[in-house]
């Protein structure tokens, strides 16, 4: 992806999420509570796939749970697929 994505952190929308020529990606999760979060969708738009735009707001999600020290529950396909090919975790412990 060739230009830089400005990613917003909807805390009490529960989103990560950007816009890219008027169309809007983002990453959906619920908090557990528990210091659990389950990302359960991810959505970009058929005119920016092919981008690493779900890729990008994966990454900033995990990111957040590891800064906070959450523990992901990867229910969306697209996101347990990330977290098997960077190896990262779901679970701790």
């Amino acid at each position: 992806m060739s230009e830089a994505l400005s990613i917003h952190h909807d805390l009490k929308g529960h989103q990560f999420e950007t816009t890219v020529g008027g169309d809007r990606a983002y990453l959906a999760y619920m908090d557990l509570g528990k210091q659990t979060l389950d990302i359960y969708r991810t959505f970009v738009p058929h005119s920016l796939r092919g981008r690493g735009i779900a890729a990008a707001l994966t990454e900033q999600a995990l990111k957040y749970a590891e800064q906070m020290d959450y523990t992901v529950i990867p229910s969306c396909s697209y996101v347990e697929r990330y977290m098997e090919r960077r190896q990262r975790h779901s679970v701790k412990g």
